[in-house]
């Protein structure tokens, strides 16, 4: 039977090409612009340089070794040799995959003694682990809230949060960062006409360092009959007097936050995304969060390193004595230097705030050049009079490499500021 095009349908050739060519849609134009800054300067590209071994205090690119500041590995434990002892036990043991949903074949001995751990170290009745930390935020709060509801995030939120809001359907709402009154102004106003509110929130900022005001977020949450996630990626294993995450920090009743969630690729030297909460709460999303239901479980070799992880952690405190010690040292040189590193404080992330694409690029390039890795961040992800030089600081690191990458720090901005810029 022929099928014939209807009338009213104009013909394929009549339609813009940046509608039928990927190539040409305007957002990949933009994207090429954005990159053909690099050209404009003469600058080598600082994205995807490949790092040939482990990253802790010092990273190899080709063939040589710079002091590293552009890893997520908190305590050193991503290369500890238990931790790769612990992952190779378990691939001889399971292989190299779980080969099937953890719903179905695919849960092992690790992922339990993992979520167990989990939620001791949460101090949450329970736990459960996805092979993403992007991927839990989305299919979590995706899941759990519908175009009845309402979620309010903080305006920094990573893009995780924001796209399980856009999955979701709910209307979404950011609120000013670390406002809690703005906040609560915020639900005063439109509560009512939601069924339910979802209010997200990052226990460490990862663009700026800083930590939420939790206690006050709670208060709002119970005042307004809101629910309350908090994202850990950047605190778990880095605040708190054991490694807890923000609300070992703040000392709060671990009941008072509904979702407590995060990854397992920073501080936990895996890779793969968790969520802690109350027992029923987990046994639904373990049948019903799509992003667990409908993919392979964690391979055995991460949820190996991160058990092993967390119980380095908790033998070793002095792990995290040096990174905060570390962290302070970092932050307190900085802002003597007079680097601005924003509202950065009690956490290992200190920006380094330039505010121009072209000098923060010059600036990275500069200090690659003196052996010092670290990533410039540039808009879309953070404002153009935002952009910056992110530094992680890990317990690894020595106060001479510190002091050393401060004081070069400082000349390289001395230098830019003495240094017009390129028209």
């Amino acid at each position: 039977r022929t099928v014939r095009s209807s009338s009213s349908s104009p013909p394929v050739a009549q339609l813009p090409q940046d509608r039928t060519r990927i190539e040409l849609f305007p957002e990949v134009a933009a994207h090429q612009e954005r990159v053909h800054l690099l050209d404009r300067l003469d600058l080598p590209n600082p994205y995807f340089r490949v790092h040939e071994g482990d990253m802790t205090d010092t990273t190899v690119v080709d063939g040589r070794e710079l002091i590293s500041f552009s890893g997520f590995n908190y305590l050193g434990l991503a290369s500890d040799p238990r931790v790769t002892e612990a992952v190779e036990a378990a691939v001889a043991q399971c292989g190299t995959s779980a080969s099937a949903s953890r719903l179905l074949s695919g849960s092992r001995p690790l992922h339990l003694q993992l979520e167990r751990e989990l939620a001791d170290t949460l101090g949450t009745e329970d736990a459960i682990t996805l092979t993403s930390g992007h991927a839990t935020n989305v299919t979590v709060i995706g899941h759990l809230v519908g175009p009845e509801d309402l979620i309010v995030h903080d305006s920094l939120a990573h893009d995780s949060i924001l796209q399980g809001c856009r999955l979701s359907g709910a209307t979404r709402r950011p609120f000013p960062h670390n406002d809690a009154a703005a906040l609560d102004a915020l639900l005063t106003r439109v509560r009512h006409q939601y069924r339910r509110v979802l209010v997200v929130v990052e226990g460490v900022y990862s663009m700026d360092g800083d930590i939420a005001d939790l206690p006050a977020l709670i208060d709002v949450k119970r005042r307004h009959g809101a629910l309350l996630m908090v994202d850990e990626a950047h605190s778990i294993g880095v605040i708190g007097a054991n490694g807890g995450g923000i609300g070992e920090y703040h000392d709060v009743d671990r009941r008072a936050v509904d979702l407590w969630g995060g990854t397992l690729s920073k501080a936990l030297a895996g890779c793969g995304g968790y969520v802690g909460a109350g027992r029923s709460v987990v046994e639904y999303l373990r049948y019903t969060a799509p992003g667990f239901v409908y993919s392979a479980g964690m391979t055995p070799a991460n949820a190996a390193a991160s058990l092993a992880a967390l119980r380095v952690m908790r033998a070793e405190p002095q792990r995290l004595t040096r990174l905060r010690e570390n962290s302070a040292l970092f932050a307190d040189l900085a802002r003597r230097a007079g680097v601005d590193i924003g509202a950065s404080h009690d956490s290992p992330i200190v920006p380094c705030i330039v505010g121009d694409s072209a000098r923060t690029l010059r600036l990275a390039e500069a200090l690659f050049r003196q052996g010092i890795s670290v990533n410039p961040i540039l808009y879309p992800a953070v404002p153009e009079e935002l952009t910056r030089l992110r530094f992680f600081v890990t317990c690894e690191h020595t106060p001479d490499q510190i002091r050393h990458t401060v004081s070069t720090l400082r000349r390289q901005l001395s230098y830019a500021a003495a240094t017009p810029a390129a028209a």
